[in-house]
C-alpha cells in the first residue's frame, strides 16, 4: 500500500464513524455511575473505600515489575506516545489532522473534569506505607478522571479506527491488541500508586468519547491541514525539534528507556520530512 493509498484508507474509515459510536461508551460511563451509587460512593472516602481493596491487589501485583511500569506510564503522556507516530504527518495526514482534534477535545475534558471531581489522590487517602509509589507521591485533588488514560486511548481509539483491516479476522486481532496494549498503559497508573482502578476506567472511556468526538469535527471543521501541508513542514519540524529537545531534557534527569524509543522515533520522522522539504525548496 502506498502514501496515498494508506491515507485514503485512513479517510474512509473515519468517514463511516457516526454519533451512534458515542452510544456504547456513554452507556459503560453509566454503569459505572451505577455501580458507585449502588456502593454509595459519591464522597471522597467512600470512593476511595469502595475500591480499596482491589486498588491495593493490583498495585501490589503491578509494582512487582517496576522497570516495566515506569516506561508503560510514560506511554500516557501525550509528549512521549505522539513522537512514535510522527510519520504519519507524511504517510497517513488525515489520521495526524483528526488525532490532533481528537487530543484536543481529550485536554479540554481532562482539565474540567478533574477540576469538577477535584477526587484526592490515593497517596491522599491511604497510609502510603500500605502501598507502592513508584516515582513521585501524587497526592493532590486530581485523581478523576485519569489524564494519562483519557491520552491513552484518545490514541489509541483513533489507531483502531483509522488503520481498521477489512478482513474480519484481521479486525479482532487489531482489536485485541489495541484493547490490551491500552489496558497495560493505563493500569500502570494503578501499579505506580498514582490512580485508583475507577479513575482509569472512566479515563479510558472518555479518551474513546473523546477520539470519536474528535474524529467527527475534524471531518466538518479541519483546523490541522496547514500541518501536514509540505509548505509548513518548517513549522511542523520546528514543533518537533521542540518536542525533541523536551524528551533530551527528560533522559538527562529521569533516564527511562521509553524515552530513548521515543526520541528514536521523532529523530527518524525529522529526518524523512526535513528530506521531503529540502526537495521541495530545491
Amino acid at each position: 500500500m502506498n502514501v496515498k493509498d494508506l491515507d485514503a484508507c485512513v479517510a474512509n474509515n473515519f468517514k463511516s464513524l457516526c454519533l451512534s459510536y458515542l452510544f456504547f461508551p456513554l452507556l459503560l460511563l453509566l454503569l459505572v455511575v451505577i455501580f458507585l451509587f449502588i456502593n454509595d460512593a459519591f464522597s471522597f472516602e467512600a470512593y476511595a473505600q469502595t475500591q480499596k481493596n482491589l486498588f491495593l491487589y493490583l498495585n501490589a501485583k503491578l509494582s512487582a515489575f517496576p522497570a516495566l511500569q515506569s516506561n508503560l506510564t510514560q506511554l500516557g503522556d501525550v509528549a512521549i506516545f505522539l513522537p512514535f507516530l510522527t510519520l504519519f504527518v507524511v504517510y497517513a495526514p488525515k489520521f495526524w489532522e483528526s488525532l490532533l482534534t481528537s487530543l484536543l477535545v481529550s485536554s479540554v475534558l481532562t482539565n474540567l473534569l478533574k477540576r469538577v471531581f477535584a477526587v484526592p489522590r490515593p497517596a491522599a487517602m491511604f497510609d502510603n506505607t500500605s502501598f507502592v509509589i513508584i516515582g513521585d507521591a501524587l497526592k493532590g485533588n486530581t485523581s478523576l478522571p485519569s489524564g494519562h488514560s483519557i491520552a491513552t486511548f484518545t490514541i489509541l481509539t483513533s489507531l483502531f479506527f483509522g488503520f481498521m483491516p477489512k478482513k474480519l479476522n484481521q479486525k479482532i486481532l487489531w482489536f485485541v491488541f489495541i484493547f490490551i496494549l491500552g489496558l497495560l498503559i493505563v493500569f500502570s497508573r494503578v501499579g505506580v500508586g498514582a490512580h485508583y482502578p475507577i479513575d482509569v476506567i472512566i479515563g479510558s472511556i472518555i479518551g474513546y468519547l473523546s477520539s470519536i468526538i474528535g474524529i467527527l469535527i475534524n471531518k466538518k471543521f479541519n483546523m490541522w491541514r496547514w500541518m501536514t501541508n509540505k509548505k509548513y513542514y518548517l513549522v511542523t519540524l520546528a514543533i518537533l525539534g521542540i518536542c525533541g529537545a523536551s524528551l533530551i531534557n527528560k533522559i538527562i534527569t529521569t533516564n527511562l528507556l521509553i524515552y530513548y524509543f521515543s526520541l528514536a522515533s521523532l529523530a527518524i520522522s525529522i529526518f524523512i520530512i526535513t528530506r521531503i522539504y529540502v526537495k521541495k525548496r530545491v
